[in-house]
């Protein structure tokens, strides 16, 4: 019986590391985010595994499924894949992610670190936040408020 050589098991091995770093506990997709100057609170908990050339920029980030939430009276949508081009500072040409405004469901397409504030793009318009509001990661479903449930969850528990 034929047995490969032990380095070719441990080259593929190697291609399957590098291609797939997000699965193998090397750098999450949350890291990457903070490499290129972003908070990490843009993407929601639950990014399962991503793709990143770092070449080009080129991403892409996969949940699970889709995720919903509202934040200070937008709702955003991620789809379970998330994909753009991303370099220091910039995220552009992205998919994937959408904001309900008044009735209608825009992409956005764009967000940029400037300064204090990250601006998010629709296209035709954009909004200003404060980066203040995205150092911790929204829950899907409850956004930020998951967080101040279990705060009050935790406060009762120990001043009980």
């Amino acid at each position: 019986m034929y047995h490969p050589p032990l380095c070719i098991i441990a080259a593929c091995y190697a291609l399957l590391l590098g291609t797939t770093p997000a699965i193998h506990g090397l750098e999450t997709a949350y890291d990457i985010l903070q490499e290129y100057d972003f908070p990490i609170g843009i993407l929601p908990t639950g990014v399962k595994s991503y793709e990143i050339n770092k070449d080009t920029g080129k991403f892409a980030a996969y949940f699970d499924g889709s995720c919903s939430f509202t934040i200070k009276g937008y709702t955003l949508k991620y789809s379970n894949k998330i994909t753009g081009t991303i370099s220091k500072g910039r995220l552009s040409n992205l998919g994937g992610v959408q904001v309900k405004i008044m009735l209608f469901w825009l992409n956005i397409v764009q967000v940029t670190h400037d300064g204090e504030n990250l601006n998010f793009s629709v296209g035709i318009t954009s909004a200003a936040f404060s980066v203040d509001n995205f150092y911790v990661c929204p829950q899907c479903g409850c956004g930020f408020s998951c967080l101040s449930r279990e705060s009050n969850l935790h406060s009762l528990v120990y001043s009980s």
